[in-house]
């Protein structure tokens, strides 16, 4: 007896545009979730570091983060520790932008 291949036509029912609107409303969902801290330190010979803190994303994410923000100010910084460090007292400005990306930022 030999068996013959059925081919049944491929379904597709959700486009891929659709299913990638999908992940990224559930992205959306996660980052609105998160509760984020920021607060200035004074480091070595006194200089301010503005820290950002809280997140629950993968390290790629954050750094992508980072460097949005250290672009956005015009200054230098790191992740350490899955949190932003960036250069100066930027307390005033950083809020607004975390909260355009879904953020909330605790006071």
């Amino acid at each position: 007896m030999r068996l013959e291949r059925v081919r049944h036509p491929v379904s597709n029912d959700d486009s891929l545009d659709d299913l990638l609107d999908e992940l990224d409303a559930h992205g959306d969902l996660e980052t609105a979730e998160q509760v984020l801290s920021i607060r200035m330190e004074k480091r070595r010979y006194g200089k301010p570091v503005t820290i950002v803190e809280g997140f629950d994303l993968p390290r790629s994410e954050v750094q992508s983060i980072a460097s949005d923000l250290k672009s956005a100010m015009g200054t230098g910084g790191t992740v350490d520790e899955g949190r932003i460090e960036l250069q100066g007292d930027h307390r005033d400005r950083v809020p607004a932008l975390l909260e355009k990306r879904g953020f909330q930022v605790r006071d």
